[in-house]
């Protein structure tokens, strides 16, 4: 009895696994905010956080959080987030992203920066999983951990 209870366990665990694979994490928006400060990825739980960054998104809160890459600031025009790839396993997630600079050289602003906002499954949220942006070239941009 001991053997097929564990054999269970271990097929569950497989099976849980399986299906955080498919598991599909969506872009919901990319665009600029004014609210300054340096590069960061941010973990927002509810409305007001992500108010206070300057960004409204229909996030259903009770079954999914959002992610934000901030990325700036900038005081021309034009630039845009490229996220090329992300990557998870059971302890980190690895984003690989870069900002676009305008080809046209933009136009003088005020200062705001970029972001992208995922929408991500309360489902697969594990607490201290560690969420890092890097250049494609492996250089560090921004750091977290779900808290």
């Amino acid at each position: 009895m001991k053997r097929w209870s564990a054999l269970a366990g271990v097929v569950l665990g497989l099976v849980l696994l399986a299906g955080c694979r498919e598991i599909r994490v969506r872009t919901l928006a990319v665009g600029t905010t004014t609210v300054l400060g340096a590069n960061q990825i941010l973990v927002v739980r509810n409305a007001e956080d992500l108010g206070k960054l300057g960004i409204h998104a229909p996030i259903h809160y009770r079954n999914e959080f959002g992610v934000v890459l901030l990325m700036g600031p900038h005081d021309r025009t034009g630039y845009k987030q490229i996220v090329e790839s992300i990557r998870a396993n059971l302890d980190r997630v690895r984003v690989v992203a870069f900002e676009q600079a305008p080809a046209d050289g933009g136009e003088p602003s005020e200062q705001y920066r970029s972001y992208t906002l995922w929408i991500v499954p309360n489902s697969v949220y594990r607490r201290g999983v560690r969420v890092e942006v890097v250049t494609p070239s492996n250089e560090p941009i921004a750091t977290t951990y779900l808290p």
